[in-house]
């Protein structure tokens, strides 16, 4: 259940850390490696979503600079492209546990630069964004999205910055 009275900056890095503890989790595990990639997944849609719909466009409105938003979202959309290919995968194709790995290290950078002292949350309190009220309309969207979806019904991720030009795969270079 979502805390109802979290400001928004307090439950998105309530999300992160919960997705930090996910990575750690699957890196020890010997079994059940798709359930947790699942759930890592489900978590990163979530939260995306809820800062590309509400966060984002606030900050924007509120003036936080363009190069930093931008940036942000360009980390989000490289994200949805590796959670595509686990979501379409499994613990047994090549290159799953290196996916896993990858998008951990870009969500350890993208939760680094939001967090920072000169990062997005911080940017957006200082811009006057009204945290609390953005807190509660996440809370929301939150409850409504998990109502919709589970980890056996994840959407697929939308991204914004990037289309992905026709890629062709080769062999690997034994």
């Amino acid at each position: 259940m979502v805390k109802a009275k979290m400001n928004a900056v307090e439950m998105l890095k309530a999300d992160h850390r919960k997705v930090e503890e996910l990575f750690e989790k699957y890196e020890n595990a010997r079994g059940k490696k798709a359930e947790i990639a699942k759930k890592i997944c489900m978590e990163l849609i979530v939260h995306t979503m809820l800062e590309e719909e509400l966060l984002y466009p606030a900050c924007r409105e509120a003036g936080v600079e363009d190069d930093m938003m931008d940036e942000a979202q360009v980390e989000h959309d490289g994200a949805k492209v590796l959670i595509a290919e686990l979501e379409h995968g499994t613990p047994k194709d090549d290159y799953y546990d290196a996916k896993v790995k990858v998008l951990s290290e870009e969500i350890k950078h993208h939760v680094k630069e939001e967090e920072k002292r000169d990062g997005v949350f911080a940017k957006a309190k200082s811009k006057g964004v009204d945290l609390e009220v953005l807190g509660e309309q996440m809370a929301a969207r939150k409850r409504e999205i998990l109502a919709e979806i589970n980890e056996d019904n994840l959407p697929t991720p939308v991204t914004i910055t990037m289309k992905a030009a026709a890629l062709k795969r080769s062999e690997a270079i034994a």
